[in-house]
């Protein structure tokens, strides 16, 4: 068996804080970097980020985000800077609301909604957190694609095997590395690969970043299907995040995902994050095309 990672990534330089912050050009309005070696399309969770990074600067620092809403409605190139507009909708007494629209060679790629919530006391509950291991003693997805090279197509095998700032460990065997039929629940630990800075609204947009990591692919799992097949075309429609608490996304979070329909050449899923002490501090909703084609040769 492929021995698993040390508890703690070495030491490094953080990838993820530059690609998760943006400049200011103008008066709400922002820029924020490529996807460094990026090719291809953009990754949603980078878009949804430096979003809520952009908006984020136009809120007092005492108001965290609390949720956001948010639709693609064109690809992104992963080569190329995007523009962030934001629109100071309403300045309250507690809550700030934001609209931010993602701009590339003229066009709109994203819209999103926000909102801010000054914090206060209020009545308390949550779901448990599920029974899972550890994330002790689990191979990341890394490792988990060396081990099952042969059952993934090249394409996804480079994807899983190149560095990335999210180190993921899924909790249980499933697709695409083996094949197990339908899963209806999955749940993987994930953190960032090097620590990051003492700054809550950070540590918000880069969770807003990971949390479109492997969502859709919940529902492709529910069908027993796997992520990464060539005769699969599949890409986010729009993804809502709610924050509930305080947390760390360089400690580990659990991430369950279920995928509750499909049809019509969609798919629906939703997620649940906990802190490794079993806090829900967010949960995920997204709905993704999943449509099947005819690779090209």
């Amino acid at each position: 068996m492929t021995e698993a990672t040390p508890d703690r990534a070495p030491e490094g330089e953080d990838e993820l804080t530059p690609i998760l912050d943006v400049e200011p050009i103008e008066e709400d309005y922002f820029r924020g970097i490529a996807t460094p070696d990026g090719k291809g399309r953009s990754f949603g969770g980078q878009v949804i980020a430096q979003a809520l990074s952009a908006a984020t600067r136009t809120v007092e620092a005492d108001r965290p985000a609390h949720s956001l809403h948010a639709y693609f409605m064109r690809p992104g190139d992963a080569t190329k800077p995007v523009l962030y507009r934001v629109e100071r909708d309403r300045d309250g007494g507690s809550f700030n609301t934001r609209r931010i629209v993602a701009v590339q060679n003229g066009k709109p790629i994203l819209n999103m909604a926000c909102s801010f919530h000054v914090e206060e006391a209020g009545l308390e509950f949550q779901d448990e957190m599920p029974d899972v291991p550890g994330p002790e003693g689990l191979m990341n997805e890394t490792e988990l694609a060396q081990k099952y090279r042969d059952n993934l197509h090249p394409m996804h095998h480079k994807f899983l095997t190149k560095r990335r700032p999210i180190e993921v460990r899924p909790c249980e065997d499933r697709p695409p590395f083996v094949e197990t039929g339908p899963v209806v629940r999955q749940a993987a630990w994930m953190r960032t690969q090097n620590a990051l800075p003492d700054d809550p609204h950070l540590h918000r947009a880069a969770l807003a970043y990971t949390s479109d990591l492997g969502l859709i692919g919940a529902a492709l799992n529910r069908a027993g299907m796997g992520f990464g097949r060539p005769d699969m075309m599949v890409a986010s429609l729009d993804h809502t995040l709610w924050l509930h608490g305080a947390f760390r996304m360089d400690e580990w979070l659990l991430y369950e995902m279920t995928a509750p329909w499909a049809g019509g050449a969609r798919g629906f899923t939703r997620g649940r994050i906990f802190t490794r002490d079993g806090r829900l501090v967010a949960d995920v909703a997204q709905e993704g095309l999943i449509r099947q084609i005819t690779p090209k040769a």
